[in-house]
């Protein structure tokens, strides 16, 4: 196991619940909480992570260390009037047992969210395998291994609050015709898993937004993950490439991660602490906004995830979308 992946795992540890221990949540204002009230009861907003120092005043009553907020600060985040679902980073490094999901679970409301990342070793490519901490052996697409050691343990621990199961892809790093052929690989893949579970796809090469694509995610009972990335079209050009049927499955999840122009360790070192909207991106929110109100139409259950790379500072981020959404209630 690689250094870098041991400190994710160590920093994204068990959340504990001990009262002397506990992280105070910040105060909101009423027109905060009112606008929380009026968005849709199916669409939930929420982050990447919670272990931001940054977040005092925003998320958190005092500045707390990140290992702090990782371990003691779930059940405060939970406390924000917007913040009703969250990424679980930490299974992307490492798959984890479901009394860890357990302990997720009781430290939030029931109707509350997660959307867990599944262990990188699944959507990794042998090729790519230095990617993320991936298994001694290759495990790329292997449903068995995807059974036993993500669904199984999620579903058991999480129970109700879990949200979706989400195959993020990084860029496969494939030739255009091995691409194409990509999609018969996914849905034999999908076809394999455990029916029931909510599972979402995430792709990051947008030669894979195709028809067969679309075929693969709707066969094997997934959506597909709409998601802000420099190497994908905006959100609602996927949304027409491929229609509505890949968002028939069940939950879905739209992720805004990253400036079309930035990197994350650029936009990392821009944005830090994450307490400010460094760079505001209306043109995303808006695109965004107007997915959504497709999504309320067709009367889906939304998870939307904002990182800090988007504009600075995910929490932010998410007031100004939930601004943008209740203007437009009001005006319909």
């Amino acid at each position: 196991m690689s250094d870098r992946v041991r400190s994710q795992i160590d920093l994204f540890g068990a959340p504990r619940s001990d009262a002397t221990e506990s992280v105070a949540a910040a105060e909101h204002d009423t027109p905060l909480t009112a606008i929380a009230e009026a968005l849709p009861a199916h669409l939930r907003l929420g982050t990447s992570s919670w272990a931001f120092p940054g977040w005092k005043g925003l998320v958190y009553a005092q500045r707390e260390t990140a290992t702090r907020l990782s371990r003691y600060g779930l059940p405060a985040y939970a406390q924000h009037p917007l913040l009703r679902t969250v990424g679980l980073d930490r299974t992307f490094y490492a798959p984890i047992e479901a009394r860890v999901f357990a302990e997720y679970a009781a430290a939030v409301p029931e109707d509350f969210r997660f959307l867990v990342k599944a262990h990188a070793a699944l959507t990794t490519s042998e090729r790519q395998r230095s990617i993320g901490d991936a298994t001694a052996r290759n495990v790329f697409l292997d449903a068995e291994y995807a059974a036993n050691e993500v669904i199984a343990p999620a579903v058991e621990g999480l129970g109700e609050t879990l949200g979706v199961i989400l195959f993020q892809f990084p860029p496969l790093g494939l030739p255009h015709r091995q691409l194409a052929a990509f999609p018969e690989r996914l849905a034999r893949f999908l076809s394999a898993l455990p029916r029931g579970v909510p599972y979402a796809v995430e792709v990051r090469d947008a030669a894979v937004l195709s028809e067969a694509y679309g075929s693969a995610l709707s066969e094997g009972g997934a959506t597909h993950c709409y998601n802000v990335h420099p190497r994908m079209p905006d959100v609602l050009t996927q949304a027409a490439q491929l229609g509505a049927a890949v968002r028939a499955a069940g939950p879905v999840a739209v992720r805004w991660m990253l400036r079309t122009d930035q990197q994350y360790p650029s936009a990392k070192a821009a944005y830090a602490p994450f307490d400010q909207l460094v760079a505001p991106d209306p043109a995303r929110r808006a695109q965004i906004a107007e997915l959504l109100s497709m999504l309320e139409a067709e009367a889906h259950p939304v998870l939307v995830i904002a990182n800090n790379k988007a504009e600075g500072s995910a929490p932010r981020t998410l007031i100004e979308l939930a601004r943008l959404l209740a203007g437009r209630s009001r005006r319909l």
